[in-house]
């Protein structure tokens, strides 16, 4: 509880709030003690529900008390130069013996290492305030349990960590600058750390012996915010800057809220490597909205584990919602993968948009990842100065298509993914392209309503059960259309360019049974290719 200085008691400063106006936000509404000058805002806008084809609760804010403690009343320092970790740790330590409550991060600049959250604990930033994180890299340490690249390991503390804890929450306007750029220089040089801990991970040494906090030379970056293990988790309204590595990692976690946030990884002080924005990893019930994303890699990349870790984990990502969330750069707008070991499923987004990104949507695994990747739609979306490809599904993340492997727990599964009203205004690769694998093809893909004017237009391999309604594509390269081993491929409506010389090429002995449905295609003989061992009867115009 707040010490009031200079003779201000509870008396004269307590604030009541009324309860039925803050029912609504999730924290909890009874009578509270603050300073006059650090009284805090607390979100009140509604959450939106959520409508989805699939059993999901509906998000709600963690419940927290509504008593405030000031990093004032701890003895820290505004400035930006004097340390402020153990104020900071102090307020929150206090608070959680109080029951919880709200630390606030009063209007300033703050210099601080890492935080550890409790449980029942609102880590608010008042507009205007900054919360400066160290470049001493030991102010990260104890390492902590994390995972790396979604491999378990322990390493440098992430600038904001919890582990075990239930109802915390990052809330207010204020900015998380990480200052990351020291960290960055560690991509350079411990590139072969990450390979090692991949070998510890493939070999099945023990968790607790995988320890990466520079001892014998062995590093790895932290991310800015891993909460493990967490239950009811919310981040919302701040701004974060510049971290070591991946931001917002939610992992092993469940109820989880991001949303009204900005990240920015990339800009004034350069590339971040691996600067993902949201991340979450192995955890279920998740909501991000209404956040922005200017990043050196993945806007939201989704999450489950890697390779034998991954599978010996087994957890996986689910019921998750992304919606009115907008990207400039970035390698991908919502990303799925390419750790999948544990499978992630039930995914939904809508009403986004992405300026810049290399892709609007990509899923992405690759043999030996694992892990089922089903169950999703993405609507309303639009994509400009798209990079790459605008839609990509890739089976073949790590490598090239070789042939028919034996299927084992290890092979990826794809399948079950629908895509309704999607844009891509400009493209510098394929509008949409599907990489399966011989042994398991890409199955159950549908998409209504997508336009593309890319530099090409749409690639199918080893996939199977594709529906295409209504779409239409420009593309400068042709064919427009070109298939390899697809089957069961139902095109319905497709609008073709009268300039289109070269329509669809057909190649692979595994191509059968597609179909054309009002499509006009004037002169098809001349424009649809079928290459070796391509049957006549394997594609039909109707």
């Amino acid at each position: 509880m707040l010490n009031y200085p200079n003779g201000v008691n509870g008396e004269n400063v307590r604030v009541f709030v009324l309860t039925g106006f803050l029912a609504l936000t999730g924290i909890v509404c009874a009578p509270f003690q603050a300073s006059v000058s650090q009284t805090g805002t607390f979100p009140t806008e509604a959450i939106a529900p959520v409508v989805v084809p699939f059993d999901m609760s509906q998000p709600k804010r963690p419940v927290i008390p509504s008593q405030q403690f000031s990093i004032l009343e701890f003895g820290a320092k505004e400035g930006g130069t004097v340390k402020c970790t153990d104020a900071i740790q102090h307020a929150i330590d206090d608070a959680a013996n109080a029951g919880g409550g709200t630390v606030v991060i009063p209007k300033g600049t703050w210099l601080t290492g890492a935080i550890h959250l409790e449980s029942n604990i609102n880590l608010h930033l008042a507009k205007d305030a900054v919360l400066l994180f160290s470049q001493d890299f030991n102010d990260y340490l104890p390492a902590v349990f994390s995972r790396h690249e979604d491999v378990e390991c322990y390493k440098y503390s992430s600038f904001i960590y919890a582990n075990g804890k239930e109802n915390i929450a990052i809330t207010g306007e204020g900015t998380l600058n990480g200052q990351g750029k020291l960290w960055w220089e560690w991509k350079k040089d411990t590139t072969g750390n990450e390979k090692e801990l991949f070998a510890m991970a493939k070999n099945g040494v023990p968790v607790k012996e995988r320890v990466f906090d520079g001892t014998n030379g062995r590093r790895l970056r932290p991310a800015f915010f891993q909460p493990m293990n967490c239950k009811n988790i919310l981040v919302e309204g701040v701004t974060f800057l510049y971290g070591g590595f991946w931001t917002i990692t939610p992992t092993y976690c469940e109820n989880v809220i991001v949303r009204n946030i900005r990240i920015e990884t990339e800009g004034a002080y350069g590339h971040t490597p691996n600067g993902d924005g949201v991340n979450p990893s192995s955890s279920r019930n998740v909501l991000i909205e209404n956040c922005i994303f200017d990043t050196g890699d993945d806007c939201i990349a989704i999450k489950a584990g890697r390779d034998h870790d991954g599978l010996r984990v087994n957890k996986p990502t689910e019921n998750i919602v992304v919606r009115n969330c907008k990207g400039l750069r970035g390698h991908g707008g919502i990303v799925i993968g390419s750790e999948t070991s544990g499978s992630v499923r039930n995914i939904y987004a809508e009403n986004c948009e992405f300026n810049g990104t290399d892709r609007i949507v990509r899923l992405k695994t690759a043999r030996g990842r694992g892990g089922v990747l089903e169950n999703m739609w993405f609507k309303n979306m639009s994509g400009e100065n798209i990079q790459m490809e605008a839609i990509h599904l890739n089976m073949l993340y790590t490598g090239k298509r070789l042939p028919e492997q034996p299927v084992a727990p290890s092979t990826p599964r794809m399948r079950n993914i629908h895509f309704d009203n999607i844009k891509c205004l400009s493209g510098k690769s394929y509008a949409v392209e599907l990489l399966g694998l011989p042994e398991m093809l890409i199955e159950n893909i549908s998409f209504n309503n997508i336009s593309g004017n890319a530099e090409k237009g749409v690639h199918f391999s080893d996939v199977k059960g594709i529906e295409m309604k209504n779409t239409s594509f420009k593309a400068m390269k042709e064919p427009l259309l070109k298939i390899m081993n697809g089957s069961d491929i139902t095109i319905d409506s497709m609008s073709v360019p009268e300039s289109a010389q070269q329509f669809l090429k057909v190649e692979g002995e595994g191509s059968a049974n597609i179909i054309f449905k009002n499509t006009p295609l004037p002169e098809a003989e001349k424009k649809i290719s079928l290459g070796e061992g391509v049957s006549r009867q394997a594609v039909k115009l109707e």
